[in-house]
This record gives structure tokens, sequence and C-alpha cells, in this order.
């Protein structure tokens, strides 16, 4: 009897141990792809026109930005028209009108693509949302997110990073 609860215990650490190691894969995991969408908002100098196909909850659409910027896809081009509309929602916004007297410039405009399929099989890809990114020094930033169609902002992004340096 003292041998079956011994193998029970042995089993129930070893399940504990198993369900420890895979939770903090899926943690470790969540953590690097958090990181990865951070660093792909806040990397953007407001000098290229040439964007990712974004989807949001999709993540990355048409596969990873190489080195030069391109996607498998092929570059996209972003007339200053548009640039220019969104920006022009943006800053209508009370709370974005804010963050630019705080200190916060546009550093850029990414639009987010989306290609639907129609019934019949045509293709639309139409881009009624767009991200403007906002930056403050080396520390801050925010990402605006404009509804085209609405004429909108639909959410605020900031943050904040905070580097205590050591000697």
């Amino acid at each position: 009897m003292s041998s079956l609860r011994q193998l029970k215990k042995e089993a129930t650490k070893t399940d504990r141990r198993k369900a420890l190691i895979l939770l903090s894969v899926v943690a470790f995991a969540a953590m690097l792809s958090g990181l990865y969408v951070t660093a792909y908002a806040t990397n953007n100098d407001g000098n290229s026109t040439t964007l990712e196909l974004w989807e949001p909850g999709l993540g990355f659409r048409g596969g990873g930005r190489t080195l030069d910027g391109c996607s498998r896809n092929g570059f996209v081009e972003v007339s200053a028209e548009y640039n220019q509309t969104v920006i022009n929602i943006a800053e209508s916004d009370e709370d974005v009108q804010n963050l630019l007297a705080e200190g916060y410039s546009i550093s850029g405009v990414r639009p987010i693509i989306k290609t639907v399929v129609e019934a019949d099989g045509s293709v639309v890809t139409k881009a009624t949302k767009a991200i403007v990114m906002l930056k403050k020094d080396a520390k801050s930033t925010a990402s605006v997110w404009v509804d085209l169609n609405a004429g909108s902002v639909t959410r605020i992004v900031i943050l904040t990073r905070t580097v205590i340096e050591k000697s």
C-alpha cells in the first residue's frame, strides 16, 4: 500500500513539474510575441513609405519583413494624400492634441490593409484604418488607431520605457 501511495506522489510531482514547464514556455512565448509587436510598432523613422501588411489580431500578413523593408508580397507605397487624411483625423482628436502638446510628434503613418475575396471571386484591397505613430524622446511612443470610414480615433496605446543604467 505504501508503495502505491509513493508512486501516486511521484506521479503528481512529475505532472506538476510538466505543467510548470509548459506554463513557463507559454509565458515566454507570449512575452516574446509582445516584444516583437512592440518593436514593430515603435520601429518607424517617418522617412519610409515601405510598409508591412498588418492586420490586427492576425499578425503579419504575407510573411515577415526583410532587412530592406520589403514584405514577401512586395512594397506598399502610401500616398501623401492618404497620410495627410489620416493625420488630419488623428489631430482632430482631443486626446491626440493633448499628446502633441505634451511633446509627442508624429513619426509615421502605417495603413492597416484589408483584403477581401468577394462572393464572385473578385478581390478588394482597401486601407480603411491606419495607425499613426507618435514619438516623444527615446522613451515614449504612442500608437493612435484611426478609422477612416468613421473619421475618428478608435484607440490610443501609449508605451513608456524606463531605463535605469548602473555603472
